[in-house]
Protein backbone atom coordinates (compact mmCIF):
# COMPACT_ATOMS: atom_id res chain seq x y z
CA UNK A 1 0.00 0.00 0.00
CA UNK A 2 0.97 3.60 -0.67
CA UNK A 3 2.00 5.52 1.97
CA UNK A 4 0.88 9.32 2.44
CA UNK A 5 4.82 10.65 0.92
CA UNK A 6 4.50 7.92 -2.18
CA UNK A 7 4.86 10.35 -5.12
CA UNK A 8 1.58 10.12 -6.93
CA UNK A 9 -1.18 12.69 -8.02
CA UNK A 10 -3.81 11.44 -5.91
CA UNK A 11 -1.08 12.54 -2.49
CA UNK A 12 0.31 15.44 -4.48
CA UNK A 13 -3.27 16.65 -4.24
CA UNK A 14 -3.56 16.70 -0.99
CA UNK A 15 -1.22 19.75 -0.98
CA UNK A 16 -3.77 22.11 -2.37
CA UNK A 17 -3.18 24.72 -5.41
CA UNK A 18 -1.21 26.98 -3.76
CA UNK A 19 1.38 24.75 -2.64
CA UNK A 20 1.89 23.25 -5.61
CA UNK A 21 2.18 26.49 -7.50
CA UNK A 22 5.21 27.61 -5.46
CA UNK A 23 6.66 24.16 -5.90
CA UNK A 24 6.20 24.24 -9.52
CA UNK A 25 7.69 27.85 -9.45
CA UNK A 26 10.78 26.19 -7.47
CA UNK A 27 11.15 23.34 -9.59
CA UNK A 28 11.14 25.54 -12.95
CA UNK A 29 13.53 28.02 -11.86
CA UNK A 30 16.66 27.59 -13.75
CA UNK A 31 15.13 25.29 -16.14
CA UNK A 32 14.23 26.85 -19.22
CA UNK A 33 12.22 23.35 -21.15
CA UNK A 34 10.03 23.24 -17.64
CA UNK A 35 9.21 26.97 -17.82
CA UNK A 36 8.56 26.45 -21.37
CA UNK A 37 6.31 23.60 -20.53
CA UNK A 38 4.05 25.48 -17.79
CA UNK A 39 3.38 28.66 -20.35
CA UNK A 40 2.05 26.17 -22.90
CA UNK A 41 -0.16 24.73 -20.22
CA UNK A 42 -1.14 28.07 -19.12
CA UNK A 43 -1.43 28.69 -22.73
CA UNK A 44 -3.74 25.85 -23.09
CA UNK A 45 -6.19 26.81 -20.20
CA UNK A 46 -7.27 29.77 -22.61
CA UNK A 47 -7.70 28.18 -25.99
CA UNK A 48 -6.00 26.10 -28.68
CA UNK A 49 -5.04 29.10 -30.37
CA UNK A 50 -2.75 30.38 -27.72
CA UNK A 51 -1.15 26.75 -27.53
CA UNK A 52 -0.47 27.26 -31.32
CA UNK A 53 1.12 30.75 -31.34
CA UNK A 54 3.36 29.49 -28.35
CA UNK A 55 4.61 26.07 -30.43
CA UNK A 56 4.95 28.22 -33.60
CA UNK A 57 7.18 30.33 -31.65
CA UNK A 58 9.03 28.01 -29.87
CA UNK A 59 9.21 25.58 -33.22
CA UNK A 60 10.67 29.00 -34.84
CA UNK A 61 13.34 29.42 -32.48
CA UNK A 62 14.70 26.14 -32.55
CA UNK A 63 14.95 26.40 -36.39
CA UNK A 64 16.74 29.25 -36.02
CA UNK A 65 19.34 28.06 -33.35
CA UNK A 66 23.18 27.12 -34.55
CA UNK A 67 24.55 26.05 -31.18
CA UNK A 68 25.87 22.43 -31.30
CA UNK A 69 23.72 19.88 -29.18
CA UNK A 70 26.26 17.69 -27.08
CA UNK A 71 25.44 13.84 -25.18
CA UNK A 72 24.85 16.72 -22.92
CA UNK A 73 22.06 18.37 -23.94
CA UNK A 74 20.13 16.00 -26.33
CA UNK A 75 18.33 14.85 -23.11
CA UNK A 76 17.03 18.54 -22.70
CA UNK A 77 16.65 18.92 -26.60
CA UNK A 78 14.61 15.73 -26.49
CA UNK A 79 12.00 16.54 -24.15
CA UNK A 80 11.43 19.90 -25.76
CA UNK A 81 11.10 18.37 -29.21
CA UNK A 82 8.52 15.58 -27.00
CA UNK A 83 6.83 18.95 -26.05
CA UNK A 84 6.24 20.83 -29.13
CA UNK A 85 4.94 17.36 -30.25
CA UNK A 86 2.29 16.44 -28.09
CA UNK A 87 1.10 20.05 -27.59
CA UNK A 88 0.28 20.22 -31.67
CA UNK A 89 -1.17 16.70 -31.70
CA UNK A 90 -2.87 16.82 -27.87
CA UNK A 91 -4.29 20.08 -27.91
CA UNK A 92 -3.90 22.14 -31.35
CA UNK A 93 -4.81 19.37 -33.70
CA UNK A 94 -7.40 18.34 -31.84
CA UNK A 95 -9.41 21.40 -31.49
CA UNK A 96 -8.54 22.78 -35.37
CA UNK A 97 -7.02 20.07 -37.34
CA UNK A 98 -5.82 22.53 -40.35
CA UNK A 99 -4.14 24.31 -37.58
CA UNK A 100 -2.43 21.35 -36.10
CA UNK A 101 -1.45 20.09 -39.51
CA UNK A 102 0.43 23.15 -40.94
CA UNK A 103 2.22 22.99 -37.56
CA UNK A 104 3.23 19.40 -36.98
CA UNK A 105 4.25 19.67 -40.55
CA UNK A 106 6.54 22.88 -38.93
CA UNK A 107 7.89 20.57 -36.49
CA UNK A 108 9.32 17.86 -39.05
CA UNK A 109 11.19 20.54 -41.05
CA UNK A 110 12.84 21.07 -38.04
CA UNK A 111 15.06 17.71 -38.52
CA UNK A 112 17.76 19.24 -40.56
CA UNK A 113 18.20 21.29 -38.36
CA UNK A 114 18.75 19.27 -35.46
CA UNK A 115 20.50 16.48 -36.92
CA UNK A 116 22.78 19.31 -38.90
CA UNK A 117 24.61 19.92 -35.67
CA UNK A 118 23.81 16.85 -33.19
CA UNK A 119 25.13 13.64 -32.64
CA UNK A 120 21.91 11.18 -32.37
CA UNK A 121 23.71 8.19 -31.53
CA UNK A 122 21.31 6.41 -29.51
CA UNK A 123 18.61 7.63 -32.19
CA UNK A 124 15.74 9.22 -29.57
CA UNK A 125 15.73 12.23 -31.49
CA UNK A 126 15.25 10.34 -34.92
CA UNK A 127 12.30 8.41 -32.72
CA UNK A 128 10.74 12.04 -32.08
CA UNK A 129 10.95 13.13 -35.63
CA UNK A 130 9.22 9.24 -36.95
CA UNK A 131 6.59 9.73 -34.20
CA UNK A 132 5.95 13.16 -35.69
CA UNK A 133 5.26 11.39 -39.60
CA UNK A 134 2.78 9.21 -38.03
CA UNK A 135 1.18 12.06 -35.98
CA UNK A 136 0.88 13.75 -39.74
CA UNK A 137 -1.04 10.95 -41.23
CA UNK A 138 -3.25 11.23 -38.17
CA UNK A 139 -3.74 15.05 -38.50
CA UNK A 140 -3.62 14.96 -42.30
CA UNK A 141 -6.37 12.40 -42.44
CA UNK A 142 -8.87 14.29 -39.84
CA UNK A 143 -7.99 17.86 -41.41
CA UNK A 144 -9.34 16.22 -44.91
CA UNK A 145 -6.44 17.71 -46.85
CA UNK A 146 -6.86 17.32 -50.30
CA UNK A 147 -5.19 14.26 -51.58
CA UNK A 148 -3.33 15.89 -54.74
CA UNK A 149 -2.00 18.85 -52.22
CA UNK A 150 -0.81 16.28 -49.76
CA UNK A 151 1.15 14.31 -52.40
CA UNK A 152 2.84 17.53 -53.00
CA UNK A 153 3.80 17.77 -49.38
CA UNK A 154 5.17 14.21 -49.72
CA UNK A 155 7.27 14.58 -52.81
CA UNK A 156 8.79 17.30 -50.95
CA UNK A 157 9.35 15.44 -48.01
CA UNK A 158 11.10 13.06 -49.79
CA UNK A 159 13.57 14.84 -51.79
CA UNK A 160 14.70 16.33 -48.90
CA UNK A 161 14.90 13.18 -46.53
CA UNK A 162 18.50 14.12 -46.13
CA UNK A 163 18.81 11.83 -42.46
CA UNK A 164 16.06 9.68 -43.33
CA UNK A 165 13.66 11.24 -40.95
CA UNK A 166 11.15 10.51 -43.47
CA UNK A 167 11.55 6.83 -43.98
CA UNK A 168 8.13 6.36 -42.82
CA UNK A 169 6.21 8.83 -44.04
CA UNK A 170 4.32 6.89 -47.15
CA UNK A 171 3.16 4.50 -45.16
CA UNK A 172 1.90 6.28 -42.40
CA UNK A 173 0.43 8.94 -44.69
CA UNK A 174 -1.45 5.86 -46.97
CA UNK A 175 -5.25 6.24 -45.48
CA UNK A 176 -4.77 10.41 -45.82
CA UNK A 177 -3.77 10.24 -49.38
CA UNK A 178 -6.25 7.29 -50.61
CA UNK A 179 -6.10 5.56 -54.05
CA UNK A 180 -5.90 9.06 -55.76
CA UNK A 181 -3.75 10.59 -53.76
CA UNK A 182 -1.03 7.45 -54.31
CA UNK A 183 -1.48 7.63 -57.86
CA UNK A 184 -0.78 11.20 -57.77
CA UNK A 185 2.19 10.81 -55.30
CA UNK A 186 3.38 7.99 -57.97
CA UNK A 187 3.34 9.99 -60.69
CA UNK A 188 5.65 12.80 -59.12
CA UNK A 189 7.70 10.40 -58.13
CA UNK A 190 7.94 9.38 -61.61
CA UNK A 191 8.47 12.94 -62.97
CA UNK A 192 10.84 13.78 -60.53
CA UNK A 193 13.33 10.30 -61.97
CA UNK A 194 12.85 12.29 -65.48
CA UNK A 195 14.19 15.56 -64.37
CA UNK A 196 17.67 16.43 -64.92
CA UNK A 197 20.21 16.20 -62.24
CA UNK A 198 20.70 18.60 -59.57
CA UNK A 199 24.06 19.55 -58.30
CA UNK A 200 24.28 18.58 -54.65
CA UNK A 201 24.23 21.11 -51.68
CA UNK A 202 26.61 21.16 -49.58
CA UNK A 203 24.50 20.13 -46.91
CA UNK A 204 23.78 17.14 -49.26
CA UNK A 205 27.85 16.59 -49.60
CA UNK A 206 28.59 16.85 -45.79
CA UNK A 207 25.41 13.79 -45.26
CA UNK A 208 26.77 11.58 -47.85
CA UNK A 209 30.48 11.91 -46.57
CA UNK A 210 32.20 13.51 -49.86
CA UNK A 211 35.47 15.19 -49.33
CA UNK A 212 36.13 16.92 -52.41
CA UNK A 213 36.03 14.17 -54.70
CA UNK A 214 35.35 15.96 -57.87
CA UNK A 215 32.09 17.11 -59.65
CA UNK A 216 31.65 13.97 -62.01
CA UNK A 217 32.34 11.55 -59.10
CA UNK A 218 29.69 13.30 -56.99
CA UNK A 219 26.64 13.71 -59.75
CA UNK A 220 26.92 10.28 -60.18
CA UNK A 221 26.63 9.18 -57.11
CA UNK A 222 24.12 11.85 -56.12
CA UNK A 223 22.12 10.19 -59.11
CA UNK A 224 22.03 7.19 -57.70
CA UNK A 225 20.95 7.98 -53.90
CA UNK A 226 18.11 9.76 -55.86
CA UNK A 227 17.07 7.05 -57.85
CA UNK A 228 17.64 4.54 -54.73
CA UNK A 229 14.91 7.13 -53.03
CA UNK A 230 12.69 6.86 -55.92
CA UNK A 231 12.87 3.33 -55.91
CA UNK A 232 12.46 2.66 -52.17
CA UNK A 233 9.24 5.31 -51.90
CA UNK A 234 7.73 3.66 -55.51
CA UNK A 235 7.87 0.27 -53.71
CA UNK A 236 6.36 1.81 -50.59
CA UNK A 237 3.58 2.44 -52.69
CA UNK A 238 3.31 -0.95 -54.33
CA UNK A 239 3.53 -2.21 -50.57
CA UNK A 240 0.26 0.35 -49.73
CA UNK A 241 -1.76 -0.96 -52.71
CA UNK A 242 -0.72 -4.52 -52.64
CA UNK A 243 0.80 -4.46 -55.84
CA UNK A 244 3.21 -7.59 -55.30
CA UNK A 245 4.30 -7.74 -59.59
CA UNK A 246 5.05 -3.84 -59.04
CA UNK A 247 7.27 -3.98 -55.99
CA UNK A 248 9.43 -7.20 -58.17
CA UNK A 249 9.62 -5.14 -61.17
CA UNK A 250 11.04 -1.81 -58.94
CA UNK A 251 13.88 -4.50 -57.84
CA UNK A 252 17.03 -4.36 -59.62
CA UNK A 253 17.64 -8.22 -61.34
CA UNK A 254 21.23 -8.84 -60.07
CA UNK A 255 19.83 -7.97 -56.44
CA UNK A 256 16.99 -10.65 -56.60
CA UNK A 257 19.59 -13.75 -56.24
CA UNK A 258 20.55 -11.92 -52.88
CA UNK A 259 19.02 -14.23 -49.60
CA UNK A 260 17.24 -11.34 -48.10
CA UNK A 261 15.81 -9.64 -51.08
CA UNK A 262 14.66 -13.33 -52.40
CA UNK A 263 13.28 -13.13 -48.74
CA UNK A 264 11.66 -9.72 -49.24
CA UNK A 265 9.94 -10.72 -52.17
CA UNK A 266 8.56 -14.16 -51.35
CA UNK A 267 7.31 -12.77 -48.31
CA UNK A 268 4.99 -10.74 -50.55
CA UNK A 269 4.46 -13.45 -52.93
CA UNK A 270 3.28 -16.03 -49.76
CA UNK A 271 1.18 -13.24 -48.73
CA UNK A 272 -0.40 -12.99 -51.60
CA UNK A 273 -1.12 -16.48 -52.27
CA UNK A 274 1.57 -16.97 -54.50
CA UNK A 275 3.28 -19.27 -52.34
CA UNK A 276 5.16 -21.49 -55.58
CA UNK A 277 6.12 -18.33 -57.29
CA UNK A 278 8.03 -17.29 -53.78
CA UNK A 279 9.15 -21.14 -53.53
CA UNK A 280 10.59 -20.93 -56.92
CA UNK A 281 12.28 -17.54 -56.34
CA UNK A 282 13.78 -18.74 -52.96
CA UNK A 283 15.37 -21.55 -54.50
CA UNK A 284 16.98 -19.20 -57.06
CA UNK A 285 19.08 -17.62 -54.56
CA UNK A 286 22.68 -17.65 -55.37
CA UNK A 287 24.33 -19.63 -52.03
CA UNK A 288 28.17 -20.24 -53.34
CA UNK A 289 30.63 -19.18 -50.53
CA UNK A 290 27.62 -19.63 -47.36
CA UNK A 291 27.82 -21.45 -44.92
CA UNK A 292 24.44 -21.19 -44.61
CA UNK A 293 21.57 -18.57 -45.90
CA UNK A 294 19.66 -16.66 -43.24
CA UNK A 295 17.60 -16.98 -41.10
CA UNK A 296 14.94 -14.62 -42.55
CA UNK A 297 15.61 -16.97 -45.99
CA UNK A 298 14.55 -20.13 -43.66
CA UNK A 299 11.55 -19.07 -42.57
CA UNK A 300 10.17 -17.45 -45.75
CA UNK A 301 10.41 -20.75 -47.27
CA UNK A 302 8.39 -22.77 -44.80
CA UNK A 303 5.93 -20.01 -44.61
CA UNK A 304 5.76 -20.53 -48.27
CA UNK A 305 5.59 -24.49 -47.66
CA UNK A 306 3.24 -24.55 -45.25
CA UNK A 307 1.48 -22.47 -47.48
CA UNK A 308 1.20 -24.56 -50.24
CA UNK A 309 -0.13 -27.72 -47.85
CA UNK A 310 3.50 -29.27 -47.76
CA UNK A 311 4.08 -29.59 -44.07
CA UNK A 312 6.18 -32.36 -43.94
CA UNK A 313 8.66 -30.89 -46.61
CA UNK A 314 8.28 -28.05 -43.74
CA UNK A 315 9.19 -30.09 -40.85
CA UNK A 316 11.98 -31.52 -42.95
CA UNK A 317 13.18 -28.15 -43.71
CA UNK A 318 13.31 -27.43 -39.71
CA UNK A 319 14.99 -29.97 -38.84
CA UNK A 320 17.54 -29.37 -41.47
CA UNK A 321 18.38 -25.99 -40.55
CA UNK A 322 18.74 -26.55 -37.09
CA UNK A 323 21.06 -29.20 -37.81
CA UNK A 324 22.80 -26.91 -39.40
CA UNK A 325 23.04 -23.91 -37.14
CA UNK A 326 21.49 -25.01 -33.67
CA UNK A 327 18.89 -22.20 -34.10
CA UNK A 328 16.42 -22.96 -31.20
CA UNK A 329 13.56 -21.33 -32.85
CA UNK A 330 13.38 -23.82 -35.85
CA UNK A 331 13.39 -26.53 -32.89
CA UNK A 332 10.60 -25.04 -31.10
CA UNK A 333 8.47 -24.51 -34.29
CA UNK A 334 9.30 -28.35 -35.25
CA UNK A 335 8.76 -29.28 -31.83
CA UNK A 336 5.04 -27.89 -31.49
CA UNK A 337 3.79 -29.56 -34.77
CA UNK A 338 4.65 -32.19 -32.80
CA UNK A 339 2.16 -35.15 -31.49
CA UNK A 340 2.07 -35.76 -28.21
CA UNK A 341 5.13 -37.71 -26.46
CA UNK A 342 6.94 -37.26 -30.18
CA UNK A 343 7.84 -34.09 -28.77
CA UNK A 344 9.67 -35.09 -26.00
CA UNK A 345 11.75 -37.59 -27.79
CA UNK A 346 12.59 -35.04 -30.15
CA UNK A 347 13.68 -32.63 -28.23
CA UNK A 348 15.81 -35.42 -26.89
CA UNK A 349 17.30 -36.45 -30.16
CA UNK A 350 17.88 -32.47 -30.83
CA UNK A 351 19.83 -32.53 -27.60
CA UNK A 352 21.78 -35.76 -28.04
CA UNK A 353 22.74 -33.82 -31.69
CA UNK A 354 23.92 -30.53 -29.80
CA UNK A 355 26.04 -32.51 -27.10
CA UNK A 356 28.10 -34.04 -30.06
CA UNK A 357 28.11 -30.86 -32.45
CA UNK A 358 31.49 -30.10 -33.76
CA UNK A 359 31.87 -26.32 -32.37
CA UNK A 360 31.28 -26.16 -28.42
CA UNK A 361 30.61 -23.31 -27.99
CA UNK A 362 27.82 -23.04 -30.82
CA UNK A 363 26.62 -26.01 -28.60
CA UNK A 364 26.92 -24.48 -25.14
CA UNK A 365 24.90 -21.23 -26.60
CA UNK A 366 21.99 -23.36 -27.88
CA UNK A 367 21.59 -24.64 -24.72
CA UNK A 368 21.67 -21.22 -23.06
CA UNK A 369 19.02 -19.86 -25.15
CA UNK A 370 16.88 -23.04 -25.01
CA UNK A 371 17.42 -22.72 -21.72
CA UNK A 372 18.50 -25.65 -20.21
CA UNK A 373 21.41 -25.06 -17.55
CA UNK A 374 21.71 -28.81 -16.83
CA UNK A 375 22.89 -29.65 -20.36
CA UNK A 376 24.60 -27.22 -20.42
CA UNK A 377 26.64 -28.16 -18.07
CA UNK A 378 26.81 -31.79 -18.93
CA UNK A 379 28.35 -30.07 -21.93
CA UNK A 380 31.23 -28.13 -20.06
CA UNK A 381 32.16 -31.01 -18.22
CA UNK A 382 32.30 -33.35 -21.08
CA UNK A 383 34.41 -31.24 -23.29
CA UNK A 384 36.16 -28.75 -21.26
CA UNK A 385 39.27 -29.24 -22.48
CA UNK A 386 37.58 -27.72 -26.35
CA UNK A 387 36.67 -24.55 -24.23
CA UNK A 388 38.27 -21.22 -25.50
CA UNK A 389 37.74 -18.06 -23.31
CA UNK A 390 38.34 -15.90 -25.35
CA UNK A 391 34.72 -15.42 -25.85
CA UNK A 392 34.45 -13.39 -23.22
CA UNK A 393 30.48 -12.69 -23.50
CA UNK A 394 29.83 -16.40 -23.96
CA UNK A 395 31.55 -17.66 -21.09
CA UNK A 396 30.73 -14.80 -18.64
CA UNK A 397 27.13 -15.58 -19.28
CA UNK A 398 27.67 -19.21 -18.78
CA UNK A 399 29.05 -19.02 -15.95
CA UNK A 400 26.51 -16.81 -14.30
CA UNK A 401 23.61 -18.91 -15.76
CA UNK A 402 25.78 -22.26 -14.27
CA UNK A 403 27.01 -20.66 -11.00
CA UNK A 404 23.84 -21.24 -8.74
CA UNK A 405 22.95 -25.16 -9.45
CA UNK A 406 26.01 -26.63 -11.12
CA UNK A 407 29.20 -24.64 -9.14
CA UNK A 408 31.80 -27.30 -10.54
CA UNK A 409 30.98 -26.67 -14.28
CA UNK A 410 30.84 -23.09 -13.61
CA UNK A 411 34.33 -23.08 -12.13
CA UNK A 412 35.24 -24.60 -14.94
CA UNK A 413 33.85 -21.47 -17.09
CA UNK A 414 35.42 -18.92 -15.10
CA UNK A 415 39.10 -21.23 -15.16
CA UNK A 416 38.99 -21.02 -19.20
CA UNK A 417 39.08 -17.67 -18.68
CA UNK A 418 41.33 -17.17 -16.66
CA UNK A 419 44.00 -19.78 -18.47
CA UNK A 420 43.44 -17.74 -21.56
CA UNK A 421 44.09 -14.43 -20.63
CA UNK A 422 47.20 -15.61 -18.62
CA UNK A 423 49.01 -17.94 -20.79
CA UNK A 424 48.22 -15.11 -23.89
CA UNK A 425 49.47 -12.35 -21.67
CA UNK A 426 46.28 -10.11 -21.81
CA UNK A 427 47.28 -7.44 -19.68
CA UNK A 428 43.79 -5.81 -19.92
CA UNK A 429 41.76 -8.55 -19.09
CA UNK A 430 44.11 -9.15 -15.67
CA UNK A 431 40.95 -7.59 -13.80
CA UNK A 432 38.60 -9.42 -14.99
CA UNK A 433 40.56 -12.59 -14.51
CA UNK A 434 41.28 -11.48 -10.93
CA UNK A 435 37.34 -11.02 -10.61
CA UNK A 436 37.17 -14.75 -11.81
CA UNK A 437 39.60 -16.22 -9.36
CA UNK A 438 37.33 -14.78 -6.44
CA UNK A 439 34.30 -16.17 -7.88
CA UNK A 440 35.88 -19.43 -8.16
CA UNK A 441 37.07 -19.26 -4.61
CA UNK A 442 33.37 -18.60 -3.60
CA UNK A 443 31.85 -21.69 -5.87
CA UNK A 444 34.65 -23.92 -4.56
CA UNK A 445 32.70 -23.51 -0.81
CA UNK A 446 29.84 -25.42 -2.83
CA UNK A 447 31.72 -27.87 -4.18
CA UNK A 448 31.99 -31.54 -2.03
CA UNK A 449 33.86 -33.45 -5.21
CA UNK A 450 35.26 -32.25 -7.69
CA UNK A 451 35.39 -35.39 -10.15
CA UNK A 452 38.92 -35.91 -10.25
CA UNK A 453 39.26 -32.13 -11.58
CA UNK A 454 42.02 -29.99 -9.78
CA UNK A 455 41.18 -28.74 -6.57
CA UNK A 456 40.63 -24.82 -6.62
CA UNK A 457 43.47 -25.27 -3.76
CA UNK A 458 46.00 -27.13 -6.34
CA UNK A 459 44.46 -24.74 -9.56
CA UNK A 460 45.64 -21.77 -8.04
CA UNK A 461 48.94 -23.30 -6.75
CA UNK A 462 49.71 -24.48 -10.44
CA UNK A 463 48.97 -20.75 -11.60
CA UNK A 464 51.35 -19.02 -9.56
CA UNK A 465 53.79 -21.88 -10.47
CA UNK A 466 53.28 -20.95 -14.24
CA UNK A 467 52.38 -17.04 -13.68
CA UNK A 468 53.85 -15.81 -10.99
CA UNK A 469 55.55 -13.07 -12.42
CA UNK A 470 52.64 -11.61 -13.93
CA UNK A 471 52.43 -9.06 -10.77
CA UNK A 472 49.72 -7.01 -12.70
CA UNK A 473 47.11 -9.83 -12.41
CA UNK A 474 48.68 -10.88 -8.79
CA UNK A 475 48.09 -7.59 -7.49
CA UNK A 476 44.64 -7.84 -8.46
CA UNK A 477 43.89 -10.88 -7.41
CA UNK A 478 45.06 -10.48 -3.98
Amino acid sequence: MATKTTLNAKNLETLGAPRLAELLIEIATGNAAHKRRLRLELAGDHSSAEVARAVRKRLGSIARARTFIDWKKIKATRLDLETQRRMIVETVATDDASEGYELIWQFLNLADSIFSRSNDSSGSLMQIFHQGCVDAGVVAARAAIASDVLAEKIIKAIQGNNYGQFDPLIGVMADALGHEGMERLKTLLLEWSNEPQETPSEMERDILGWSGAGPLYEDEVFGRHRDRTIRYALQEIADQQNDVDAYIALQPQETCAAPMVAADIANRLTAAGRAAEALDILDRVDDRGRGSLPFEWQIARIDALEELKRPNDAQAFRWQCFEQSLNEEHLRAYVRRLPDFDDLEAEEKAFDYVRNFPEVHQALSFFMRWPSPADAAKLVMKRVGELDGDFYELMNDAADMLGEKHPLAAMMVLRAMIDFTLENGRSSRYKHAARHLTECLSLASQIEDYSGIEAHEDYVARLMREHGRKSGFWNQAT
